[in-house]
């Protein structure tokens, strides 16, 4: 596995990881409990299916063609040309057309500029904020100290810098199970919350 920093190309590293899709997962379960915990405060304030959509938007956008793609391939039993998984990111040298497409839509869908920017014309164009696309925000400010330089680092500050923060990547062990963990800790509590706010009504 090929190391990218801002100034290119500079080690080679492994680690373990469980499959790339449960994070996108997280995403979604993570909005999902940010928009129901609003909503406990604010009846149906928040609608959390949009949420959700918000909170996975960036990967799927950014990832959807390539998946679809290598899918396809393997369906047909054809070789794997490149493969998007934590530890095998083929070396930079090596990047197809495809692959530099996904590099460049995740950079549009992990920057914070971004989000703002079409969070302000959506909030324009509706006459008042989509707060559900908070998930999407949400999801970017997880993402930051949860990537390493291994494997898609985070560039949350593109197109004006290409710093990027070199943080515990999500598919440690440790990390991958604490994250599920307090997933489900954090939704047994609001459904504990829900049942004790309607007992008491």
């Amino acid at each position: 596995m090929v190391v990218r920093k801002a100034g290119g190309l500079v080690a080679r590293v492994q680690f373990p990881a469980p499959r790339t899709f449960m994070d996108v997962f997280s995403h979604g379960l993570w909005a999902g409990a940010g928009a129901k915990a609003v909503n406990l405060k604010k009846k149906k304030s928040l609608r959390v299916w949009l949420a959700v959509l918000f909170g996975v938007f960036p990967d799927v956008f950014a990832f959807a063609i390539s998946f679809t793609y290598l899918n396809y391939l393997r369906i047909m039993g054809r070789p794997m040309p490149f493969s998007i998984r934590p530890g095998i990111e083929p070396p930079g040298e090596n990047h197809n057309f495809l692959l530099n497409l996904t590099h460049n839509l995740y950079n549009i869908s992990h920057s914070l500029f971004v989000f703002f920017v079409i969070f302000a014309v959506v909030a324009w164009a509706c006459r008042r904020p989509v707060w559900e696309m908070g998930g999407w925000m949400a999801h970017i400010l997880m993402d930051i100290p949860s990537h390493s330089y291994a494997f898609f680092p985070m560039p949350f500050l593109w197109p004006f810098s290409s710093f990027m923060v070199n943080g515990i990547p999500w598919g440690t062990p440790a990390f991958f199970w604490t994250n599920y963990s307090l997933i489900i800790f954090f939704y047994t509590l609001l459904w504990y919350l829900k049942k004790r706010k309607k007992k008491h009504g």
